[in-house]
């Protein structure tokens, strides 16, 4: 799980232009990163699930996150404790550029899908990915997941849904 701690390290990443054009466009100043992380924080505390911090296994160093952020399927919003028959999990995950290309993102979230069924009980699971990012398509190719409908997002336009298997 994240800590206020992996604030300085998720700076990278998260103020990054080509990671973060995946993640509705806009970067953030490291000043706010925290804010990011409180969030990823208050995920775990509303739904029991959200973002874990990605180390590398050797030395430790940060190379992104992946987890299960829930959504509200009538406004594609983060839910809220209201969402009751319209939430639904993502599994999602988002990498520093310089950990791009070694499998890290499929690895991780091969975890957490199976961590999501077997530790959560959570049985449909789809990943929001934007048209035009190919590698997170290839991820979810190699998860088993097929593209269906495309959404807008409340915070980040455009998404299609992937489906992953059960």
């Amino acid at each position: 799980m994240p800590t206020l701690d992996d604030s300085a390290a998720a700076a990278e990443m998260l103020g990054d232009p080509e990671v973060m054009r995946f993640l509705g466009g806009r970067t953030v100043p490291a000043g706010d990163v925290p804010a990011v992380v409180e969030k990823w924080l208050e995920r775990w505390e509303r739904h029991g699930v959200g973002p874990f911090v990605l180390e590398h296994g050797e030395d430790g160093r940060f190379l992104g996150r992946t987890g299960i952020l829930v959504w509200d399927t009538r406004t594609w919003a983060h839910a809220s404790p209201d969402a009751d028959d319209h939430a639904q999990p993502e599994l999602g995950w988002a990498l520093a550029r310089r950990a791009w290309g070694n499998g890290y993102a499929t690895e991780a979230a091969r975890a957490v899908r199976d961590w999501a069924r077997s530790e959560r009980g959570i049985g449909d699971l789809i990943s929001l990915i934007v048209a035009d990012n190919v590698p997170s398509q290839r991820v979810a190719e190699r998860l088993g997941a097929r593209p269906t409908e495309a959404v807008s997002l409340s915070d980040s336009g455009d998404a299609v849904v992937w489906v992953h298997p059960r």
